[in-house]
């Protein structure tokens, strides 16, 4: 007898288990799936900006060195931004205890592009890293009222006139840039500039070169740029 009854239940809880199994296959079939990534819909040309920067105007002003700046810069879905920076340098310094003096005026180019980091792009505010390569092709006076002849009492100037120079640089550059109020755009940079190839003439090299900032194969460089986003 107790043999049969544990048949009978082993037999109930198969058919039990059995008709289950549809049940459960419906509700396999009916399980929501996990939502798909929507790709990002925006359009790939999102705009561009013309611009300036308010910091080489101002240190012409107070120093003996500046440049002048204009700025175009193109907006790709909101995540590249190739840039074309374009001005002119200047520099008028004579050194007070030697009365060696240093004059040019030439113009300068810088073309590249920025990154947007932030992981919402289109917000109105846009952390950017990116890169530049310049380069200006410009003449230097150097001009020195010379040393006076210990012997003679004379005194032998030096110096040259339309020296010509070029260099070529690269920049690593960071910064923000935030919208203000409608399209107008603000922001800084601050640029890592390294001397890749430069030209000098006999003379010597220039204290300082259009677009580059005061000689020497690196150094640091800021901007502050006011912007028209179209």
């Amino acid at each position: 007898m107790m043999v049969r009854k544990r048949t009978s239940l082993s037999a109930s809880l198969i058919l039990s288990l059995l008709s289950l199994l549809p049940v459960s296959a419906v509700h396999a079939q009916h399980r929501p799936s996990a939502p798909e990534r929507k790709e990002d819909a925006v359009g790939f040309f999102r705009g561009m900006a013309v611009g300036t920067d308010a910091v080489g105007p101002v240190m012409r002003s107070l120093a003996s060195y500046g440049q002048y700046e204009a700025l175009l810069r193109i907006n790709i879905k909101d995540r590249y931004f190739p840039v074309v920076e374009a001005g002119a340098g200047q520099a008028d310094k004579t050194d007070e205890t030697t009365g060696t003096g240093f004059k040019t005026s030439a113009p300068y180019f810088r073309i590249g592009c920025d990154f947007n980091m932030l992981k919402d792009k289109h917000d109105a505010y846009r952390f950017l890293v990116g890169g530049r390569v310049g380069y200006s092709s410009f003449q230097y006076d150097i001009y020195s009222p010379g040393i006076a002849d210990p012997i003679w009492g004379t005194q032998a100037a030096y110096g040259a006139v339309g020296s010509k120079g070029s260099q070529l640089w690269a920049e690593v550059a960071g910064g923000v840039d935030a919208k203000i109020w409608g399209p107008i755009h603000m922001g800084w940079t601050v640029r890592y500039k390294f001397r890749l190839s430069h030209k000098t003439g006999e003379i010597g090299e220039p204290w300082y070169v259009p677009g580059y900032g005061r000689g020497g194969s690196s150094r640091l460089g800021a901007t502050f740029n006011i912007l028209f986003e179209i």
